[in-house]
């Protein structure tokens, strides 16, 4: 579960960074919506759990890591971000949509970077937990529960006791 959460962990590192910094750091949670069932699925294949209950929380623990990971790219996203954009643009932009008389300063763009790419990245973290444990349920179901070894062999009925 730990490799599989650090492998999608640099994934989602990756791929939310570069969300954020092209889209908008509101493009975590679709991300964390494959990578967390693929983080909890590889987690069943890597550690093949005996049950259902188990392969469900190993892909939850993966997939949280991931998610864990992911906030750190959406935070260095919501950085560059803070350096790219410019009151000047944001206004260019709200004149754009036809509102104006609306100011925006430096120190406005950063808080609201840096806070939006942590609580996006807070709630990506649940999601990519729930979402994992979906797919290391999958596994079990696909996979896990047909393996040799994991069932038991029909036995003969014991005797009733006397």
């Amino acid at each position: 579960m730990i490799k599989s959460g650090l492998i999608f962990g640099a994934a989602s590192f990756i791929l939310v960074l570069l969300s954020t910094i092209i889209i908008s750091p509101l493009c975590a949670p679709c991300l964390g919506l494959v990578l967390g069932l693929a983080a909890g699925y590889v987690a069943g294949a890597f550690d093949k759990p005996n049950d259902a209950g188990d392969s469900a929380k190993k892909g939850a623990i993966a997939g949280a890591i991931a998610g864990g990971i992911g906030i750190l790219g959406g935070l260095t996203g919501g950085v560059i971000n803070g350096f790219l954009l410019h009151p000047s643009n944001l206004e260019a932009l709200y004149k754009a949509f036809g509102l104006t008389g609306v100011s925006t300063d430096q120190t406005t763009i950063w808080v609201s970077q840096l806070v939006g790419a942590f609580c996006v990245g807070l709630f990506n973290v649940v999601w990519m937990a729930i979402l994992g444990a979906g797919g290391g349920a999958l596994w079990y179901q696909i996979t896990g529960k047909n393996r040799i070894g994991t069932t038991l062999p029909p036995q003969e009925p014991l005797p009733p006791m006397q």
